[in-house]
């Protein structure tokens, strides 16, 4: 990979230092799962035909690849916060260990896309196939959203920044948009395109809707000092490199966004 500053390569995986902490975004590389998972799927469900969860990978398997992320980030596995993704616009505000820890199925976990927490022994984690992750840090607290088209509508990305001020960010927000369906790829329907139509027509090509600019327009619109964009789309990338639902047919791992204070 060839990444553009502040992005950096972190072993298999894309990083970003900025002001208050720290982000990463893994790769489908260095894990041990087989198959549609291989290699470093993080996620334990996948969604069935009516978008329900069902089973996916081995337990086994993801709770080592979980494992060996935890490991190389330097936080315990059972200090990474994370929810049942539902493609809303919920914020879990994380002041104490979380529960369940990570290692748990999300079907246990409540309903949440986004993490944020002001501990510094605690990191946000999100996982995706397409939509986007986006770090939010400041000084004092960090989020990591997982934010789709709907999660976009919804307000997803307003509901973060709400969040690092509610739990004492004393500093600018700079945000990290991390590797997911870029607009050269996601293609959507009118009723999609209508729900977007106030960003006006640059958002737009044709059917693919652009969610990275989009994402990039919430965010300043927010209050977000600064937007930094990997440039990066996981439908097109090389298959070994990100997992994507869109291009693998909906049988597929998740990537990771994990977010956390330095």
């Amino acid at each position: 990979m060839r990444l553009a500053p502040p992005f950096e390569v972190d072993g298999e995986h894309v990083a970003v230092t900025l002001p208050g902490g720290r982000a990463l975004f893994s790769t489908r590389r260095g894990g041990v799962s087989e198959g549609p998972f291989r290699s470093l799927n993080l996620g334990l469900t996948v969604p069935a035909s009516d978008g329900r969860p069902t089973a996916g990978d081995r337990r086994g398997d993801v709770a080592a690849n979980r494992r060996a992320l935890a490991r190389q980030i330097g936080v315990s596995a059972d200090r990474f916060a994370h929810g049942q993704q539902i493609h809303g616009r919920t914020v879990a505000r994380v002041t104490s260990t979380p529960e369940p820890a990570w290692s748990a199925a999300e079907l246990g976990a409540l309903p949440a896309d986004g993490q944020a927490t002001p501990l510094p022994d605690v990191a946000a984690v999100v996982l995706t196939a397409d939509c986007l992750p986006i770090a939010l840090i400041a000084p004092g607290a960090v989020a990591m959203i997982h934010a789709g088209w709907r999660g976009l509508a919804g307000g997803v990305i307003a509901e973060g920044v709400a969040a690092l001020g509610e739990l004492g960010a004393g500093g600018p927000i700079v945000a990290a948009i991390g590797p997911g369906a870029g607009g050269c790829c996601y293609e959507v329907g009118d009723e999609v395109h209508a729900v977007f139509a106030e960003y006006g027509p640059d958002v737009r090509d044709g059917r693919a809707l652009d969610l990275k600019r989009v994402a990039d327009r919430a965010l300043r619109a927010a209050g977000v000092a600064a937007v930094h964009d990997v440039g990066l789309c996981t439908m097109c990338a090389d298959p070994s490199l990100f997992f994507s639902h869109r291009r693998d047919g909906g049988i597929t791992g998740r990537q990771a966004g994990v977010a956390w204070r330095s």
